[in-house]
């Protein structure tokens, strides 16, 4: 299988309990203990959920309010309804565009047998219209175990995915993808998940993907040798989507600009980027942290997610050469394809509360962070953006990177210039002005981006 190899997700969580607190295998100082991830098989590329190690804590029966997560548990905590607000989406919402006749596509190992009853519950905490989740099984997926750490960690992920995508995109259908693979069969992990969105792809069922998925470029066989066809041959579905139109997001990962942990240890001190996000078919999301007071009013101007907990990922390509959209920022990436492209919500110290209830030992609710926050958030918007268009925006790295280039009252886009995604002794990139390898092109207001980027 060629070198050591970590598959990880976009990954910062943390599950406030009743009296605990616990954030993956992060362990928070006064106010809860640390839950480690059990060992995984390192012989190949696998897959790793986000939201690993919070099944066994107890839940809150209720969510707090930001002042009250400040107070008590010392960091910030938000609603649907608060990024809603700091987004700027609720004139969209007022002019219709709820994302009514699109399809958002959301790919996870094992899914979630209670997900379109957490959904139900959450909707009716912060007062958003029902859908129902189409679930699609693809190969044979097993039935679901709690005390299986492999699908409370991808359950926990797939609430949170189809939770955001659908508090963004209210009216968009949401067709969740449940692959059978568990994480410790090495690379067959991602030609599941490719054969799965092509298949849909052709059958004309998505308009946009959200993937909260990555492996380190240097983890693929080959890559120590200059080989990268274990990477190009996973592209197909990225092909097909390009053909049809199908916007395609990838997470830029949760550790900086060394994206390679397992069980909390560098793999690999030093920088690297992630696949599919370094995919130039893809859209990369990174991760920001928002400051927001109890309404979702900004008390501080966006930064680049670096805290205790993690950082966004971003680099630059050692495979994929720059794509021609980054032509304008060459200075930046150099020769090579630069990630992220945008950024949206992802700090611990900013968690989303979903509502989860797959583990019985654990049913409540759970703040969770992370870029696999961030890129089911910004799925919604693009379902928001096609559903003003009329059409399909496949591709949107092109109307992006163009956008950037008008002022951000025209454009939507809005430059993150503090912070940086160092992490874990590894020197990360600063966020300056105009595109940046640790936020992108910046962040969005999202009723002048969808605007925008829609042409209309």
């Amino acid at each position: 299988m060629g070198s050591p190899a970590s598959l990880r997700r976009a990954l910062a969580l943390l599950a406030v309990g009743a009296t605990a607190l616990t954030a993956g295998t992060v362990a928070v100082p006064a106010v809860g203990t640390a839950t480690a991830a059990p060992s995984h098989d390192l012989a190949g590329v696998h897959v790793r959920p986000a939201s690993f190690g919070h099944h066994n804590v107890q839940a809150r029966p209720a969510p707090l309010t930001t002042t009250q997560c400040v107070s008590q548990i010392g960091i910030h905590c938000y609603s649907p309804l608060q990024y809603r607000e700091a987004y700027n989406l609720n004139p969209l919402y007022a002019q219709g565009v709820t994302g009514k006749g699109r399809t958002i596509v959301i790919v996870d190992s094992f899914g979630s047998p209670t997900i379109q009853h957490d959904l139900e519950v959450f909707d009716k905490q912060w007062g958003i219209p029902d859908t129902n989740v189409e679930v699609v099984k693809w190969g044979n997926v097993p039935v679901f175990d709690p005390k299986n750490p492999d699908h409370t960690g991808w359950a926990g992920e797939t609430t949170l995915d189809v939770e955001y995508a659908h508090a963004v995109a209210p009216d968009a259908h949401i067709i969740l993808v449940e692959t059978g693979v568990a994480e410790t069969e090495g690379t067959t992990g991602l030609p599941e998940m490719m054969d799965a969105e092509k298949s849909l792809i052709k059958q004309g069922r998505g308009d946009v993907i959200s993937q909260s998925f990555g492996a380190t470029e240097n983890t693929f066989p080959g890559f120590d040798k200059g080989d990268f066809k274990s990477i190009t041959d996973l592209r197909y579905a990225f092909k097909a989507a390009a053909d049809r139109n199908v916007t395609v997001l990838a997470a830029s990962g949760d550790n900086g600009a060394t994206d390679a942990k397992e069980n909390g240890t560098d793999l690999y001190p030093f920088k690297v980027n992630s696949w599919p996000s370094s995919d130039p078919l893809v859209t990369s999301v990174g991760g920001t942290q928002l400051t927001l007071d109890d309404s979702g009013k900004r008390t501080a101007d966006d930064k680049v997610w670096h805290d205790q907990y993690g950082a966004g990922g971003g680099g630059v390509s050692g495979v994929f050469e720059r794509p021609l959209y980054q032509t304008g920022v060459a200075n930046v990436t150099g020769n090579h394809r630069g990630t992220p492209d945008i950024s949206m919500s992802a700090a611990v110290d900013g968690g989303a509360w979903t509502y989860e209830s797959y583990d019985p030992t654990a049913v409540g609710w759970h703040l969770t962070g992370g870029t696999s926050e961030a890129t089911p958030i910004f799925s919604g918007v693009v379902a928001l953006a096609d559903q003003l268009a009329g059409y399909r925006l496949g591709q949107i790295n092109w109307r992006m990177y163009g956008l950037s280039l008008l002022p951000s009252q025209w454009s939507g886009i809005k430059d993150v210039k503090e912070g940086d995604n160092g992490w874990n002794g590894v020197t990360g990139y600063n966020a300056a002005p105009g595109y940046d390898l640790a936020s992108g092109l910046g962040t969005i207001d999202a009723t002048k981006f969808v605007h925008a980027i829609a042409g209309r």
